[in-house]
């Protein structure tokens, strides 16, 4: 802090404590809810004087997909046909709708605790948001495109801003959605100071209604849709708008934007990809035994951004056409 650099924690990044998934099953229980409170009391008792922001969960919707639907990430449940791996134990059918429902009793009690014991900083919650863009102007595909959005961003947002899940959220996943209680939505309603979000590209949607006509369905299915890949830098700023008109404009890492953290300095172990991904500013030679890192195109544009100069979308494009291994 003396170099004017401000620390901002993250309470949780897709992993719990492997005694707690042995005792009672991690987040499937609502006993997750009051360990994590607890443990967040001890974070804020102990470094509060040195941090002002917290993060309660990171991606917390990718948390509940990954790893209670797909399997692809901890703590790797998951059930047939739904599974990206084999795994030994899960249901995706229900498991995502109940750990998520966990999550966010947890944050909003995380909160409440900050707020009222030790309120000097911010505490908000992040989630991975895509943009979504029709892949067609059908009716069919604009509605699709908007179930995406309350299924990635509604799921978590609307009981934060609304205190409730989205309507076709409910409508779709019927019974295997936990309800609130009114205090619990009373509670979690408006529980945040800021929200922080994750982007990475933008996808189009396509109408799939057949998945809705299977007997048995998990979240995906109860989306009904289907994804396309492009790539879309205006994607962002889109999404950073419909934040602000479909959730009141809240503080954001939307328009109202607070701050932002470049993902990341140099190439790194990604949760998924390994090092086949390259998210950094610096590229790094993993066959060269000294690992020398070498500045991509994107770290000379960065750059150039942080000395003011004008730096706007159509300045990316160049970037983006070049082919070689820097270029990212």
């Amino acid at each position: 802090m003396e170099a004017g650099i401000q620390p901002h924690v993250t309470l949780n990044h897709i992993d719990l404590p492997l005694i707690l998934e042995d005792e009672y099953g991690g987040w499937l229980s609502r006993k997750s809810v009051k360990d994590f409170v607890a443990f967040a009391d001890v974070c804020f008792r102990e470094f509060g004087d040195r941090v002002l922001h917290w993060t309660t969960f990171n991606e917390a919707n990718l948390y509940a997909l990954g790893g209670y639907d797909t399997g692809s990430s901890p703590p790797g449940r998951c059930s047939s046909p739904f599974r990206m791996i084999n795994c030994s134990r899960g249901d995706s059918t229900y498991e995502p709708y109940l750990v998520a429902h966990h999550f966010l009793l947890a944050h909003a009690s995380t909160v409440r605790l900050y707020w009222g014991k030790y309120k000097h900083g911010s505490v908000g919650i992040n989630l991975l948001a895509f943009w979504f863009e029709p892949y067609t102007n059908t009716i069919q595909d604009v509605k699709a495109t908007q179930r995406a959005n309350d299924f990635y961003l509604g799921w978590f947002l609307n009981p934060l801003v609304n205190g409730d899940y989205p309507d076709i959220m409910k409508k779709n996943a019927g019974n295997r959605i936990p309800t609130f209680t009114k205090l619990e939505s009373e509670r979690i309603k408006g529980s945040f100071d800021f929200l922080g979000i994750n982007h990475y590209t933008t996808l189009y949607i396509k109408d799939n209604p057949n998945d809705l006509e299977t007997d048995t369905r998990d979240v995906y299915a109860d989306m009904a849709l289907i994804f396309q890949f492009p790539v879309i830098p205006i994607g962002l700023e889109k999404l950073l708008n419909y934040l602000k008109e479909e959730y009141e404009n809240p503080p954001v890492n939307g328009s109202n934007t607070k701050g932002y953290f470049v993902w990341s300095f140099f190439d790194l172990l990604e949760m998924l990809g390994g090092y086949n991904y390259g998210y950094g500013l610096y590229y790094v030679d993993l066959d060269d035994k000294e690992l020398t890192r070498y500045p991509k195109l994107s770290a000379h544009w960065y750059a150039n951004f942080l000395k003011g100069n004008n730096v706007n979308v159509s300045a990316i494009i160049p970037y983006l056409k070049v082919k070689d291994s820097f270029s990212n």
